[in-house]
């Protein structure tokens, strides 16, 4: 077991940027180990930290090498009597760039790789060849207890490393994944609903199933929602990625959502006729949110701030089973989610020229909401 705090994934990038600054300024010279179960984003986590850092990423998958192809080659230099080793390029040595290596599935190298990798993670040598002070180390694997090919990590591999847990948490992927990255409304307004159906590996396991739901299987859907016009091939495809029994009550939703989401209707009209488009469950609307900001930009953003800020009248103005529903909390999340994109953007100015937010943010500070 690895007897390290659980973290969601969007904290263990938190924590790499800040071991990269620490080590970028001289004070924290250190590797680090992503633990986690298959699917759960350890991959993209490096490669967002790579990109955020503007460093360059040498991808190892340990699997796919011998030890040679990290110590090199040997070649005997006839002048010097003496044999000399070729540095392979999978490897960081220019010290004006910053880079990560990324050593993945460490815990499924063979036993006889294990011995040149202890070098990279504790001394960050190999043979001769050392890494620069710019290159960021991180490792990432699977146990024995996920179900993945691995071996016990010995003290000897666990002591030269900083260990990060890491757990699929739904608030946490929707908005530092699925919101960011435009998943499907269905997946996220899905996920949202049914958190405890984004990573199913436990309950796999112990049920002897093959198929098990995790983040990246999300981003697979996703995918194949978009992607296949043909709906029964479609929905094959999904019960092939997520199982049988998700599939049947993820398309459930999918279908109720296809149905009553008019996005481009809602678009093209305004006031009285718009109201009576807006979806009557809260799948539906939760879709609705997130298909607003995935298609948000700049000329559209004004229309879309209007739509989004009515959904908090929905219960006063259409009654039934709008009346039900927490339509200012779905609201308000909507808006949080918009604005931060807006930031990412430099949109925000849409917000402050905005009648409609105004209304809205002086309704929650006469609430004492702000």
């Amino acid at each position: 077991m690895i007897n390290a705090p659980s973290i969601p994934a969007g904290q263990a990038l938190d924590l790499l940027q800040a071991g990269w600054r620490a080590q970028s300024q001289g004070g924290l010279l250190a590797s680090w180990m992503l633990h986690g179960r298959p699917g759960i984003g350890k991959t993209e986590i490096v490669q967002t930290l790579a990109t955020r850092i503007g460093a360059r990423l040498f991808d190892l998958r340990l699997t796919t090498i011998e030890p040679q192809d990290l110590r090199g080659l040997p070649f005997f230099d006839l002048e010097r009597r003496r044999t000399v080793w070729f540095r392979p390029e999978d490897l960081p040595d220019d010290p004006s760039l910053p880079s990560v290596l990324f050593l993945d599935e460490l815990t499924a190298a063979s036993p006889l790789l294990q011995p040149t990798v202890y070098g990279l993670l504790q001394e960050r040598r190999v043979g001769p060849h050392q890494l620069p002070d710019s290159c960021f180390v991180v490792a990432a694997g699977n146990t024995i207890e996920d179900g993945a090919i691995a071996y016990e990590m010995g003290t000897a591999l666990s002591d030269r490393l900083i260990h990060l847990n890491l757990i699929a948490e739904a608030d946490d992927w929707l908005a530092g994944h699925a919101v960011p990255q435009g998943l499907d409304p269905a997946v996220i307004a899905f996920i949202r609903t049914r958190p405890d159906l984004l990573d199913t590996i436990e309950w796999a396991l112990r049920r002897g199933d093959v198929i098990a739901c995790t983040p990246r299987s999300w981003t697979r859907v996703s995918a194949l929602m978009g992607a296949m016009g043909d709906r029964r091939l479609r929905n094959i495809a999904i019960a092939g990625v997520l199982g049988e029994a998700v599939a049947a009550e993820f398309l459930l939703v999918a279908d109720e959502i296809a149905a009553t989401v008019q996005l481009e209707d809602m678009l093209a009209c305004a006031g009285r006729e718009r109201l009576a488009l807006y979806p009557a469950s809260m799948h539906g609307l939760s879709a609705l949110v997130y298909a607003l900001i995935n298609r948000a930009d700049a000329p559209r953003l004004p229309q879309i701030i209007e739509i989004m800020a009515e959904i908090r009248d929905l219960s006063a103005k259409r009654g039934g089973p709008c009346a039900a529903m927490p339509t200012a909390e779905l609201c308000t999340h909507g808006f949080e989610l918009l604005i931060r994109k807006a930031l990412d953007r430099g949109w925000q100015d849409a917000f402050l020229d905005s009648p409609a937010y105004a209304a809205y943010a002086d309704e929650r500070r006469a609430a004492g909401l702000e």
